[in-house]
């Protein structure tokens, strides 16, 4: 199949489970079918059984394709920073990072992003996944039967991204004022995933900017705190695991220089 038969085919199959979006005609252009496909998979609900084998093949071939256009860094030829040979620095698009583990900065549902094409690193992991990493998410919490707690860690395979592993973290919120609760809580996104990336035996993990997004954690505190606690950690452990902090706005990159130089 050419690659707008492959999308065709993905987007039928999607509007096949969910006939209320079936309105919506095969765009001819590859960038158009490709954007009306991620809509479908933002949208597609938890517990959907599961797609046929020709589904995850198709949208590996798409998704590997879509990675390969855009250029997959490898992290172990990203450069670390003069202090410390275990701390990198990155500005770039964590999915196409080939590490061992990425964080993803999720909700409290653990379920991904429902808002199509929302600008959220949550959307953007599991877009770029694909529609596994979202059924395995539901398998975890409906054996959990309960929201997912700030401060606290799960991990998965990364499926069709470049990473082996994605580690899932509800950061805490922060409507008003920045209190030791908040503080506490961030530091304890880093250490958990931090334990259970070497758990995992990770040699590398890459941390997104938890928390500073829509859940208004300003960036320089946390910043702080996600340095503070992974030199912690090694202090603490003798670890030897490579910690890359993704960033992607301009403003962290020169707040974790700062802080690394």
């Amino acid at each position: 199949m050419t690659r707008r038969e492959q999308l065709h085919f993905l987007i039928t199959a999607l509007q096949r489970e969910m006939p209320e979006y079936a309105v919506h005609n095969l765009p001819e252009d590859e960038a158009a079918a490709f954007d009306l496909f991620r809509t479908l998979c933002n949208l597609r609900r938890p517990g959907a059984p599961k797609l046929p084998e020709a589904f995850y093949a198709t949208e590996r071939d798409v998704l590997g394709a879509v990675t390969k256009a855009k250029g997959v860094t490898e992290s172990d030829a990203l450069p670390p920073v003069k202090a410390d040979p275990r701390l990198i620095l990155w500005q770039g698009d964590i999915t196409v990072l080939r590490a061992d583990a990425i964080v993803n900065a999720a909700n409290s549902q653990m379920l991904g992003c429902f808002v199509p094409h929302h600008f959220c690193i949550d959307n953007e992991i599991h877009t770029m996944a694909g529609v596994e990493l979202r059924e395995k998410c539901f398998a975890i919490m409906q054996a959990q039967g309960v929201e997912e707690p700030a401060g606290r860690a799960k991990i998965t395979p990364g499926y069709n991204l470049p990473a082996k592993y994605v580690l899932h973290t509800v950061g805490p919120i922060v409507n008003g004022p920045l209190t030791e609760t908040h503080r506490h809580l961030l530091a304890s996104c880093y250490r958990a995933c931090l334990s259970l990336a070497a758990e995992y035996e990770c040699r590398t993990v890459a941390f997104c900017c938890i928390s500073t997004g829509v859940f208004m954690f300003p960036n320089q505190p946390a910043a702080e705190i996600a340095v503070e606690t992974v030199r912690q950690y090694y202090e603490k452990t003798g670890s030897q695991m490579k910690v890359i902090f993704n960033v992607f706005k301009d403003e962290d990159f020169l707040i974790y220089h700062r802080l690394l130089s």
